[in-house]
């Protein structure tokens, strides 16, 4: 029984950090846009409509309030730990250093899962708004090769998406100097439509429109957030990088907290013109931003926008393989995973091997297999790993008060309390079959670490 509890020591961690297997190449302002990259993107361009239209109405401002002071809690105790531990592997690593071998490989399980059926549900997306796009033009993919099996479109197999998976799994095989160029200016793009919309569409706003605010209550308000959370996932992957950053100690507090912060603002300004320019009602749509212009007329910039959801859809795509790459990574140099996931190229400086074999998952995901009751375990996941990170500051403070912390969550323990609570909250909100979903997961990740993890660990040397 103790040697499911055994740790990762901090001394241990940090001087893993110190090895350099990763290139470090990030600097602030990389790591802010990797943030953006991540958590800018289906959430203001997919879920906004759905969400105001069947759960929250005008309230959803609310709604992405309560799911951001949800996750800025979350990034507080993010930000303690990768700026004390700059390591990859996020709150794996963490929950390794806290609580032990057994909770951080499930929870390092837990993300696999998350990344996994996020990059194949972003990958859907990009698909459809991709397939939008060049019917425009007069090009269409036929049936059979536009979208999954199951999807009730007669398809056999999503092609756009798997092959926007393999361009983005060949160009972070290749290194992060050059993910993180095409990844800055692509964010740049993105905010520069978002910008647009929010120029044009405040012309339009008509404060009716926002009557009634609740329609279903706070009970909605809450459904919404829940939903909505969708649209914060990412910010972690900031967390992930920490192994190949300039200046960790400095550079990462200030990418996790100050990209979280921008797409929150962003989130409650779209959420706010969008349920004003249209009856909420009406936003029921997969393309909300675009309609709302073209409700009003403006179809030039609705054209715009496509091209920038695609922009935007990208950039996600890209920050969700590199993150799951990175966690993967480090339970294999930990012996939890096959030792090739760990393995580093010679000349590329990454995990190479590894980042084809989660290309391949995730094509075959988005690829052949129907998301739409999957998707609702990316959710579970984030907010499973949310809660850990919470528990686990409150640990290392107990446990290790003198330890040298560039920065600090303030208020500890009840931020990171009211953090562990909010996110429960959220959990019990989510269907039951997700959670049905999500415990069959955690019973094979049990069976995988009773069978291989626990006797292949470093920590058995």
């Amino acid at each position: 029984m103790r040697s499911l509890f055994r740790k990762k020591s901090i001394t241990q961690l940090i001087h893993q950090s110190q090895q350099r297997t990763l290139e470090r190449t990030l600097s602030a302002i990389d790591l802010t846009m990797l943030g953006i990259g991540a958590v800018i993107g289906t959430g203001i361009f997919v879920l906004t409509g759905v969400v105001a239209a069947e759960s929250a109405g005008p309230a959803l401002i609310i709604s992405f309030i309560l799911s951001g002071i949800a996750c800025a809690l979350a990034a507080f105790c993010y930000a303690e730990f990768a700026s004390t531990v700059p390591i990859s592997g996020s709150v794996y690593t963490y929950t390794y250093a806290t609580l032990g071998e057994l909770f951080a490989f499930l929870i390092g399980w837990d993300l696999i899962l998350e990344y996994l059926i996020a990059i194949a549900a972003v990958a859907t997306g990009w698909s459809g708004y991709f397939q939008t796009l060049l019917s425009g033009f007069g090009i269409h993919f036929p049936k059979e090769l536009s979208s999954a099996p199951g999807a009730g479109e007669g398809g056999i197999i999503n092609l756009p998406a798997v092959i926007i998976i393999f361009l983005i799994t060949a160009l972070l095989s290749r290194g992060m100097k050059e993910s993180k160029r095409i990844n800055n200016i692509m964010v740049v793009i993105k905010l520069a439509v978002i910008v647009a919309f929010i120029i044009a569409g405040i012309f339009y706003v008509k404060p009716d429109n926002w009557t009634p605010f609740a329609p279903f209550g706070f009970e909605g308000i809450i459904t919404g957030a829940a939903t909505v959370f969708f649209a914060y996932i990412g910010f972690d992957a900031v967390a992930t990088a920490a192994e190949e950053v300039k200046k960790p100690q400095r550079d990462i507090p200030i990418g996790i907290i100050a990209s979280l912060a921008i797409c929150t603002a962003l989130y409650m300004i779209v959420s706010l013109i969008l349920t004003g320019m249209v009856p909420y009602t009406q936003l029921n749509v997969a393309d909300p931003v675009s309609f709302t212009l073209q409700f009003v007329g403006q179809n030039t910039i609705a054209g715009l926008i496509s091209v920038g959801a695609i922009t935007g859809i990208t950039t996600v795509l890209l920050v969700m393989v590199y993150a799951q790459v990175r966690v993967s990574f480090s339970m294999s140099r930990d012996g939890l995973l096959p030792k090739k996931l760990s393995k580093v190229h010679p000349k590329f400086k990454t995990p190479y091997l590894n980042t084809w074999i989660t290309g391949f998952i995730a094509a075959a995901l988005a690829g052949f297999i129907d998301l739409t009751t999957l998707a609702h375990l990316v959710n579970i996941g984030t907010l499973a790993a949310f809660t850990l990170v919470s528990i686990a500051v409150i640990v290392l403070r107990k446990t290790h008060p003198t330890l040298k912390r560039a920065f600090k969550v303030p208020f500890v323990p009840v931020l990171p309390l009211i953090s562990t609570i909010l996110c429960i909250l959220l959990m019990t909100s989510l269907p039951a079959v997700t959670w049905k979903a999500f415990i069959i997961w955690i019973v094979i990740g049990l069976i995988i670490y009773f069978t291989y993890s626990r006797k292949h660990s470093q920590l058995n040397k």
